[in-house]
């Protein structure tokens, strides 16, 4: 078996993976002052409770977009599962072609959910992953990554704006029955998941307008919200950056 690492900003997702087949996943907080011991203690502790030894896992792979937490993974992966990790970037094979002015640039969490989502519904294919950052990523029918856009998150657009206004509160990230909202909690609601909404169809229908029809999958915490609200998502795939990351795997080990 094999473990998978998807460190971001916010969590971080772990997958362990018997052949193609899923068979356990957990969630972290990402926190830059935790110790690689605290973090891996607890790995041990979840994979064991549900019948996975450390032993037993052959290899790993991770991606990062929080540099600040590289070094604490590599050195779990070393101490706690004996395993050099894999890491996704420059130099891994990833069976795309990354048609990118600096390819170096383009984020491993971009780069891993491409890599899934063509593999497993083709091309072409708009990717959009609902995080901390909203990414558009449209590969086409060749298997190229040709490019795509980041815009806002939707608890980051929430946490901007009540941090920046006195007297705006905290809210449930849930959408109001109607736009039009009678109070203050449904005005925030109704102005940031339904102006959320109306930002991804917009950006599915520029995406389409130029490059032509494209099948398009959601990932991401905040994937379903959208969904439940409109219908220019076709598929919801919540453990799509956690297969990509295992068909990495299979390409590059050694």
């Amino acid at each position: 078996m094999n473990l998978t690492i998807d460190i971001g900003n916010t969590n971080i997702k772990c997958g362990v993976f018997d052949g193609d087949k899923l068979v356990y996943s957990l969630r972290l907080a990402s926190s830059s002052s935790k110790t690689s011991d605290e973090y891996g203690l607890t790995m041990r502790d979840l994979l064991e409770s549900n019948g996975i030894p450390c032993k037993s896992i052959d290899g790993v792979i991770m991606s990062s977009v929080n540099p600040n937490l590289n070094y604490t993974f590599e050195h779990i992966s070393n101490f706690y599962f004996n395993a050099k990790p894999l890491v996704v970037g420059a130099g891994l094979k990833t069976g795309i072609n990354i048609r990118y002015d600096n390819p170096k640039e383009v984020g491993a969490d971009r780069i891993v959910n491409s890599v899934a989502a063509y593999h497993t519904y083709g091309g072409p294919v708009i990717v959009i992953d609902c995080g901390t950052a909203t990414t558009f990523n449209y590969i086409n029918e060749k298997g190229e990554f040709l490019g795509g856009a980041i815009s806002f998150g939707l608890k980051t657009s929430m946490d901007a704006l009540t941090s920046a206004t006195a007297k705006l509160p905290k809210i449930e990230l849930v959408a109001p029955p109607e736009v039009l909202g009678k109070t203050t909690i449904t005005n925030m609601q109704s102005g940031i998941i339904y102006g959320f909404i109306g930002m991804v169809e917009y950006m599915v229908e520029r995406f389409k307008k130029e490059q032509g029809a494209a099948k398009v999958v959601a990932t991401g915490g905040l994937s379903e919200i959208v969904t439940k609200n409109s219908s220019v998502i076709d598929v919801v795939d919540r453990t799509l950056t956690l297969r990509g990351l295992n068909i990495l795997y299979n390409l590059n080990r050694r």
